[in-house]
């Protein structure tokens, strides 16, 4: 049984978290079962760009300028942490090539009068006429890391986050920052 200074505790982490809008990254990885991991030894960028920005949010977003404020981020955290998972860089051909996908999108939640309860004359509740009685809208992000050996994608890591707009950019960049090792402590995979 928990005593109360444990709850306390654990309260007032939360509401800082809550607060502060420090929602950790939900993290998906999926791999090719077929490809041999042991045998990558060495990582690099796509030569084609390390990368790429879709915004689908406003006509005013820029992801030009999204990019150029997000890219040295994910490139510094990137480069940090592959050696910990036994990947060098390699200047020629890279046994894997990373490339990273950064999306912000906007998603809806509604819920509509009686969406819980069934309509049964039993209950003594009539049939609901479907009714939006709230809705919200989320701004969502996304990050992708593809790593890709001779031209096929082996395995792919995704960081799905809510964003708060009114986060300052120290906020942004530890958020960002958070979602790209998150990734990577996931390579490589588990069989």
């Amino acid at each position: 049984m928990r005593t109360r200074p444990t709850l306390f505790v654990t309260a007032v982490g939360l509401a800082i978290a809550v607060l502060t809008g420090a929602a950790a990254p939900k993290i998906t990885v999926d791999f090719d079962k077929a490809f041999d991991f042991s045998k990558a030894h060495t990582w690099g960028w796509n030569l084609k760009g390390a990368g790429d920005v879709i915004v689908a949010r406003t006509p005013d977003d820029d992801p030009v300028a999204i990019k150029q404020r997000a890219e040295p981020i994910i490139l510094s955290t990137v480069a940090t942490e592959m050696p910990k998972h036994g990947l060098t860089t390699s200047g020629t051909t890279p046994d894997l090539v990373l490339t990273y996908y950064l999306l912000l999108t906007t998603n809806t939640s509604r819920q509509t009068m009686g969406q819980f309860l069934p309509p049964v004359a039993a209950w003594g509740l009539p049939p609901f006429a479907p009714a939006t009685t709230s809705i919200k809208v989320i701004d969502m992000g996304s990050l992708v890391f593809d790593l890709s050996a001779k031209g096929a994608v082996v395995w792919r890591g995704v960081a799905e986050a809510q964003i708060k707009l009114a986060l300052d950019e120290k906020q942004r960049t530890a958020l960002l920052r958070e979602a790209a090792q998150k990734i990577l402590e996931r390579y490589p995979p588990k069989k």
